[in-house]
């Protein structure tokens, strides 16, 4: 009797038959694919929202607000009625330092004082006149209180100031900055606060006064701060004056530099 092996027909014992092998090729060969194609839609995926964040930066940097510029000659155009508006006094000629010998002197110089005098000294509040260092101070905004005795050097050079009080509204300072700032018409024109608490109330501007406009012996007032009313004053009383404006200034040494 012949023995039994325990084999059925066709098995090869544990070795998988060609079938098998075949199968199990298809199978893996089905995972590989399944694989790829996962990795190319994660791809895609990654690749959408890449584009989809870029697009949404460049709309935002397209529409994102920016602090307003406006044109000068609009500004020029402007500045009569927005000085009326903005409750501005006529231009005033404050006269010079007392005594008058010390209008121009330099501080710590020969003929002038040895430190400077006390804001309450000069005759305007903010100055516009006076002792001062012998270096000035460059054209230019300033988010803080300059140093005003090289400030007064620059009056005696043809600058105009755009003097503004700690509470005027950040929105029109922001503009007058944005202007002066990134315009031309800013080479000759220093913005700053006024604000020297150290000097008493000749430290800061006079109650209700939002702005004042200041150029050597000429001071403008005004009760709200206002772009179009500072460059119909700057654009006029600094040296030399903008385009082809005339100059309505009389700095001793009007166009030097500073």
């Amino acid at each position: 009797m012949a023995r039994e092996t325990g084999r059925t027909e066709g098995s090869t014992g544990d070795r998988p038959t060609k079938a098998q092998r075949k199968e199990e090729a298809r199978r893996r060969r089905m995972e590989i694919e399944r694989h790829m194609a996962r990795s190319r839609r994660s791809r895609w995926i990654a690749l959408g929202v890449a584009v989809a964040l870029a697009a949404g930066a460049t709309v935002f940097l397209v529409t994102r607000p920016r602090p307003e510029t406006k044109d000068p000659a609009a500004l020029l155009a402007a500045a009569p009625q927005a000085a009326q508006t903005a409750g501005c006094d006529e231009v005033r000629n404050v006269g010079e330092y007392e005594p008058p010998n010390l209008d121009a002197a330099h501080i710590g110089a020969e003929g002038g004082p040895a430190t400077m005098p006390p804001l309450s000294t000069y005759p305007s509040v903010p100055p516009a006149s006076g002792p001062h260092a012998g270096r000035p101070l460059p054209a230019g905004v300033y988010s803080s209180p300059p140093p005003i005795d090289q400030l007064i050097h620059s009056l005696e050079h043809g600058a105009a100031i755009v003097w503004y009080a700690r509470e005027a509204p950040d929105a029109e300072v922001t503009r007058i900055e944005d202007f002066y700032g990134r315009s031309d018409a800013g080479s000759r024109v220093i913005v700053a606060p006024f604000d020297y608490p150290d000097q008493g109330p000749a430290g800061s501007l006079p109650a209700g006064t939002e702005m004042a406009l200041v150029a050597w012996h000429n001071v403008e007032s005004c009760s709200r701060a206002n772009l179009a009313a500072a460059f119909g004053f700057t654009a006029r009383y600094g040296a030399p004056p903008f385009d082809d404006q005339d100059y309505l200034g009389e700095a001793p040494e009007a166009g030097a530099t500073f």
